[in-house]
């Protein structure tokens, strides 16, 4: 990477860094992203190993099994609201950034649809990128 992701929530409380290559850019369209987000789908960034990334402020979490069953942690700003990670309980060294909370989100390239069985018409997805029905194997 030539240089660091940096990012945060809305109001500057929570700042992050990533320094290494994200391993998944990936736009999400299960029943909970499409919930949380109040559209139909999430996208995110997954980093890996979690020690790569350096986050400064305290996020308030909530906890939801996702459509795969496996847990994700849901991080977001007590002040402004904004979500801006997750962590996944089965895969305790991957965390995940919403694109939109980067500095540049210019910089967030999706590869890939997961949970695209949950998609809806109207939510259009660019024809190139590669679709999974639900969560690819080792996702």
């Amino acid at each position: 990477m030539t240089k660091p992701l940096t990012g945060g929530c809305a109001c500057g409380a929570i700042r992050y860094e990533a320094t290494s290559e994200p391993v998944a850019q990936i736009h999400c369209q299960c029943r909970e992203c499409q919930k949380r987000s109040g559209t139909g789908h999430s996208s995110y960034l997954a980093f890996s190993p979690r020690g790569s990334v350096r986050i400064e402020g305290q996020a308030t979490t909530w906890r939801v099994a996702g459509d795969s069953g496996n847990v994700k942690i849901h991080a977001f700003c007590p002040t402004c609201g904004s979500p801006v990670y997750l962590d996944f309980e089965a895969s305790p060294d991957v965390i995940a950034f919403h694109p939109g909370s980067l500095d540049d989100p210019g910089r967030f390239r999706p590869k890939a649809v997961t949970y695209a069985i949950r998609g809806h018409a109207w939510d259009v997805m660019d024809p190139s990128l590669t679709v999974f029905e639900t969560m690819p194997p080792g996702g």
